[in-house]
């Protein structure tokens, strides 16, 4: 495991509820890993739920399945962006749910959230990318 420090200054407000930190910094001997961008697309066949949760939960799921095959956890990822087709607070609600389950200690990465009007398949809802990074 990466020895990972996750920084939220406290002359900004908590982003913990939001399900991010504010910063992280990984140090030690050990590669970065770009992991590119998980859409909620479920199975070998790349199903795509109609449903924002599901895709939601299926692109952290995904997520996971690349970090695994690195060695790593979602204990290890240093930053993420997250893109939303036709964003609302629903959907952030939604979002901040599916990351308090997987990222269960509030040790969040850095995050930036996009809205996006289209992404790269039609019905696709979400895509989340990921830095991490793999102590040696």
């Amino acid at each position: 495991m990466s020895d990972i420090q996750y920084k939220n200054p406290k002359g900004l407000f908590d982003p913990t509820p939001f399900a991010f930190s504010h910063s992280t910094t990984a140090s030690g001997n050990g590669n970065y890993v770009f992991i590119s961008g998980q859409s909620g697309g479920e199975g070998l066949e790349h199903k795509l739920s109609k449903d924002f949760r599901t895709q939601a939960k299926a692109a952290l799921q995904n997520l996971e399945t690349v970090l695994k095959t690195s060695g790593l956890t979602t204990k290890d990822v240093l930053k993420i962006t997250i893109l939303i087709v036709d964003h609302d607070k629903e959907k952030l609600r939604i979002w901040t749910e599916e990351m308090h389950k997987v990222w269960k200690n509030n040790q969040f990465p850095a995050s930036t959230l996009i809205p996006v009007p289209k992404l790269a398949l039609d019905g696709m809802l979400i895509e989340v990318d990921a830095i991490a990074f793999k102590l040696l």
